[in-house]
C-alpha cells in the first residue's frame, strides 16, 4: 500500500466514525466514538506532519511549500476545534453542532489534500522528479518498519 493510500483511508476512516458519532443516539457511544476519532486524527496527523509532508516538500518543485503549510494550519483548527468539542457533554446540543464543524472541516481538508498533494506527490514519486535526494526519502518512507511505500 502506497503511502497515499494509507493516508486517504485514514481520512475515510475518520469521516465514518464522524459521521456513526452525529448520528449516535447514546451518550456513551458518542463518547466513545469520540475518543476513537481523536486517536485516530491524532496519529494521521502525526504520521503527516513527520513523514509524509517532509517528503512532498523533498519531492517536489511546485508550490508545496503553500500546499504543506496550508496543510498544517488546517490540522491546527481541528485540532482546537477537536480540543473544545473534548470538553462539550456529548448529552448537550452544542456536541451536534461542533461534531458537525469537524465533520465539515476534516472533510475539506481530506478532499484537497487527495485532489491536490497526494496527485502531485504520487506524479513526482512515480516520475522520480525531485528536489535534493528525494530518491533517498523515498527509499526512507519505504524501508522504515512497518512503513508503505511512497510511490
Amino acid at each position: 500500500m502506497t503511502a497515499t493510500r494509507l493516508l486517504a483511508s485514514q481520512h475515510r476512516q475518520v469521516l465514518a466514525l464522524l459521521k456513526k458519532a452525529a448520528s449516535a443516539q447514546d451518550v456513551e457511544t458518542r463518547r466513545r466514538l469520540l475518543q476513537a476519532i481523536e486517536h485516530r486524527l491524532t496519529t494521521h496527523a502525526r504520521i503527516e506532519e513527520d513523514l509524509f509532508y517532509p517528503a512532498v516538500k523533498e519531492l517536489a518543485r511546485e508550490n508545496t511549500e503553500e500546499m504543506v503549510d496550508k496543510a498544517l494550519q488546517e490540522h491546527r483548527v481541528v485540532g482546537l476545534v477537536l480540543a473544545e468539542l473534548l470538553g462539550v457533554d456529548p448529552a448537550d446540543e452544542r456536541f451536534e453542532v461542533d461534531l458537525t464543524v469537524l465533520e465539515g472541516l476534516v472533510e475539506h481538508h481530506a478532499e484537497e489534500e487527495e485532489r491536490e498533494m497526494f496527485r502531485l506527490a504520487e506524479k513526482l514519486a512515480a516520475g522520480g522528479a525531485g528536489r535534493s535526494d528525494g530518491r533517498a526519502r523515498r527509499r526512507g518512507l519505504a524501508s522504515a518498519p512497518g512503513a508503505c511505500r511512497f510511490d
